[in-house]
């Protein structure tokens, strides 16, 4: 007999956790350091594993990201980003500034721009992501769609909506340059080569 997944049949609910408490879980010991987990509007979320086009995605921006980020900003790949009191997701990549990076307790509270890739999971980024990152009003927010060959680039965060306004998708043809890093010239063919 099958049985039914507790959670998503609505009999129950998560626990929910706070960000302090989520951080005490980690220092006690009961989550380590290098599980690959993140708290997602108060739920410990387990991160699914990275397919190859997924990594090569990363390490390709990510090396577009240094190669134009500017002398005041830290380009920062799949480390914690601390939003809001109930989220600190793990992001592919992202834009802070050096004295953000440098001054936050834990983990930087704010980003300029923030990258998901999405292989797996382009609803989840594009819902649920996309509602922290732009309550957190981060200024600009990609969601990389692998399999769609596409970057969904988000702006203009209403954060009490916890939505973005501005949608413009970019496809395989085009070129990608972003505000928060003017020395950027991205081809997308290159990008999903």
């Amino acid at each position: 007999m099958h049985s039914p997944d507790i959670l998503a049949s609505g009999l129950v609910a998560p626990r929910r956790f706070t960000l302090s408490e989520y951080h005490r879980l980690i220092d006690v010991g009961v989550l380590g350091e290098d599980e690959r987990v993140e708290l997602v509007e108060g739920v410990i979320v387990a991160m699914t594993p990275q397919g190859r086009s997924h990594a090569l995605v990363i390490s390709r921006l990510g090396e577009s990201f240094m190669e134009a980020r500017q002398p005041d900003c830290r380009v920062r790949i799949q480390l914690p980003l601390s939003l809001g009191d109930d989220s600190e997701p793990e992001p592919d990549l992202a834009v802070v500034t050096r004295q953000e990076e440098e001054t936050a307790r834990v983990h930087p509270r704010a980003a300029l721009l923030v990258v998901e890739v999405a292989e797996e999971s382009p609803r989840k980024d594009r819902l649920l992501k996309g509602r922290i990152y732009a309550r957190a009003l981060v200024p600009e927010y990609w969601v990389v769609d692998v399999a769609g060959r596409a970057i969904e680039v988000y702006s203009e965060p209403d954060a009490d909506a916890g939505r973005y306004r501005a949608l413009r998708t970019l496809g395989v043809g085009e070129t990608l340059s972003c505000a928060v890093l003017p020395g950027l010239s991205l081809p997308m063919a290159g990008l999903f080569a």
